[in-house]
């Protein structure tokens, strides 16, 4: 019987009808894609993204002449949105895996995809991909779009300036990653509402609750913060008190890391 059932096995594999990590790659884009939600949600992102600094390009004052508050560089102009827009990437990314658990598709997702963790790895690629590029055209199409109202500003760069590239292609990463973020707290949690809730609170909550430190501590567990690191990656000017892009990225990249394999552990040692 043992015989029997590996040489099926053996004889499916290579009839190309096996389990590979191209397959459920194609699967986990297939389901997402299918999903009139995530259309919406990406397109909501990416509007979010564009009004946001549209709008705060066209109300710029310099400062000291009705300043509104708003960064006073054109990238940080364009990427106003960024914050809002990582809340709704992360939680798409909720949904796209936590979702499962409260539908019941989880059972037939690890019945067709018994080792677990592709399926992860998969959903992470798919939404991480599509976020990043997504995100990354739309910073760049709006910072375009903010130097026709800057232009003759003393603040007013071009696309080929030094370190503009570079931070809104750093926005499209800190979004990318945010939208991970959410579906690794999605499988761990494997509820759609504390998912969004641990979402929201390491976003906005994490640094309120950092100011109640004292100084001493407080300039130094701040910019290791989520939300602070990742601000840092498409931050054109460095600030005294927050990391270097390259720093920040790192310092993000860990907190998903650190999250998905949770995430990993927690599919390999729990039922669904």
């Amino acid at each position: 019987m043992t015989t029997d059932t590996t040489a099926v096995a053996v004889r499916a594999d290579r009839d190309g009808q096996g389990v590979t990590g191209r397959r459920v790659l194609r699967s986990e884009l297939s389901k997402f894609l299918s999903l009139r939600s995530s259309w919406i949600t990406l397109g909501a992102s990416v509007a979010v993204l564009v009004a946001f600094g549209v709008i705060a390009a066209a109300v710029y004052r310099p400062p000291g002449a009705d300043a509104t508050g708003t960064p006073d560089d054109p990238v940080g102009l364009a990427l106003t949105g960024a914050g809002v827009t990582g809340l709704i990437v992360g939680v798409l990314g909720v949904m796209m895996s936590a979702g499962e658990y409260s539908t019941g598709m989880v059972r037939s997702t690890y019945v067709a995809v018994p080792r677990r963790w592709p399926v992860l790895a998969s959903k992470s690629a798919v939404i991480g991909s599509l976020v990043l590029v997504l995100t990354a055209v739309a910073a760049v199409v709006t910072f375009g779009l903010g130097a026709a109202s800057l232009r003759g500003d003393d603040i007013a760069l071009s696309l080929g300036d030094e370190g503009v590239l570079r931070g809104l292609v750093g926005a499209g990463v800190y979004l990318a990653l945010f939208a991970v973020f959410g579906v690794a707290l999605g499988t761990l949690i494997r509820s759609a509402s504390g998912s969004i809730a641990a979402l929201v609170g390491l976003l906005m909550l994490l640094p309120g609750l950092t100011a109640l430190l004292p100084d001493s501590l407080q300039n130094a567990v701040e910019r290791y913060t989520p939300g602070n690191a990742g601000s840092a990656i498409y931050a054109l000017h460095k600030a005294s008190d927050s990391l270097s892009p390259g720093a920040g990225l790192a310092v993000f990249a860990a907190w998903v890391a650190v999250a998905l394999g949770a995430a990993a552990i927690r599919l390999k040692r729990s039922d669904v």
